[in-house]
């Protein structure tokens, strides 16, 4: 690369030298210039605004092609040649300095910027470069045409380019700050389906606008791609509106794989988000498929998103429990319960007067998420509540029921005869 570098550095020095050392027609044309009249110059001699790197002077170069001199095509390869490299150096010099200064401050603006940037600048100074030496030619107007659409077309690239570039590294800037959430669903579905989707639009509205930049008429185009795609959406309208489920859930995360949920009569783990289902696994072990559209208008009762889990007992002590007692029973439920590690909060109070008990209300809070370790843990309590209770002599209630028979007439039961 450097050595082509300096290589055609060298072939413009000796091009400025060789078209200074041209005689009358250059001398001719200056004197021309300076009187205020226009330059007359054959098209087989370089202009005093171009350089023709010598090569008009080459005999063999000045035999026609295509109505030119072959000198001139041979010229303008190698202006392309300069635009190329000259525009890579640029490219290399700015990035270079532009990073050495971003990596001083502290925010990733810059960052991103700069990667943006680089390889867009060097496509611009390419163009820029290329327009400007391919106009030094007096060039018929069908190929300063030609030339002209190439160039649009090579705008038309680097603008789409540098577009699809940005999209490419804002997604993987979200792509990076997402994997340190650890949301490993959204990187791994919604970024790719975005940049897909992104891309091919930008590449499609590029590709319409460079066609009627062209001028190339796309207006019936338009229409036959505006009839194809209300067809298309009327036919897909449920593969599109589950597609639009699937971005909803990604975007909110209402659950994630793993998480048990219940809505509209499901209750169970939900195992796989896709693009068109979401399938979960329910509490009987059955596998169930429901479309995104379905889950994102449902209202969604996330279970495992809870921070602790709840449980309210009603603990029947009989009604034969004196004060004391009632008092006695409260004290060891507290004692017991708040004992345990898992504990976040606790209430115990004697609340009612039921049927057949004198009813202790315990409301517990079990400070994690396992279902497995809350029943273990919850096995325990209640056995040592047991165990507290027996030894303290106090009694619980179990469902009696207590007749009175009324008699009209006065009766006795009889002996039964002998």
């Amino acid at each position: 690369y450097h050595l082509a570098l300096v290589g055609l550095f060298v072939l413009a020095v000796w091009s400025v030298v060789a078209t200074a050392q041209t005689n009358e027609p250059v001398a001719a044309a200056a004197t021309n210039m300076l009187e205020g009249s226009a330059p007359v110059l054959d098209s087989t001699t370089a202009s005093p605004n171009s350089l023709s790197f010598g090569l008009d002077r080459v005999g063999f170069l000045r035999q026609r092609l295509l109505g030119q001199p072959a000198w001139k095509f041979v010229a303008s390869l190698i202006y392309i040649l300069l635009a190329l490299y000259s525009s890579r150096l640029i490219n290399w010099l700015v990035s270079g300095r532009l990073r050495k200064l971003a990596a001083r401050t502290a925010t990733r603006v810059d960052d991103v910027l700069i990667e943006i940037m680089h390889g867009p600048v060097k496509v611009v100074c390419f163009v820029v470069f290329l327009h400007v030496g391919l106009q030094l030619f007096d060039w018929p107007a069908w190929i300063q045409e030609y030339l002209s659409k190439a160039l649009r077309l090579v705008v038309a690239w680097s603008v789409t380019y540098m577009i699809i570039r940005a999209v490419g590294i804002l997604l993987a800037a979200w792509q990076t700050r997402l994997n340190k959430s650890g949301d490993r669903v959204l990187d791994d579905r919604l970024i790719p389906l975005f940049r897909k989707v992104i891309t091919i639009t930008i590449v499609t509205i590029a590709v319409l606008l460079t066609i009627d930049n062209l001028g190339i008429k796309i207006t019936s185009l338009l229409a036959g791609l505006s009839v194809g795609g209300l067809a298309l959406g009327l036919a897909a309208q449920d593969t599109v509106a589950n597609l639009f489920g699937a971005v909803a859930i990604f975007m909110d995360k209402p659950f994630r794989i793993g998480d048990r949920i219940t809505f509209e009569g499901v209750d169970g783990n939900v195992e796989e988000i896709g693009l068109r289902s979401t399938q979960i696994r329910n509490l009987d072990g059955h596998l169930i498929t429901v479309p995104n559209k379905t889950v994102g208008n449902a209202t969604i009762t996330n279970i495992s998103r809870r921070p602790n889990i709840k449980t309210v007992m009603a603990l029947g002590l009989t009604y034969s429990t004196p004060p004391e007692k009632i008092r006695e029973a409260r004290t060891i439920v507290e004692k017991v319960f708040q004992g345990h590690a898992m504990t976040s909060d606790l209430i115990v109070a004697f609340n009612k007067f039921a049927d057949f008990s004198l009813t202790l209300t315990v409301v517990h809070w079990w400070g994690g998420t396992d279902y497995r370790a809350y029943l273990d843990g919850m096995h325990e309590l209640n056995i040592k509540v047991k165990e507290e209770f027996d030894a303290a002599g106090i009694d619980f209630a179990f469902p009696t029921q207590t007749l009175h028979l009324k008699q009209d007439s006065e009766w006795r039961l009889q002996p039964p005869p002998a």
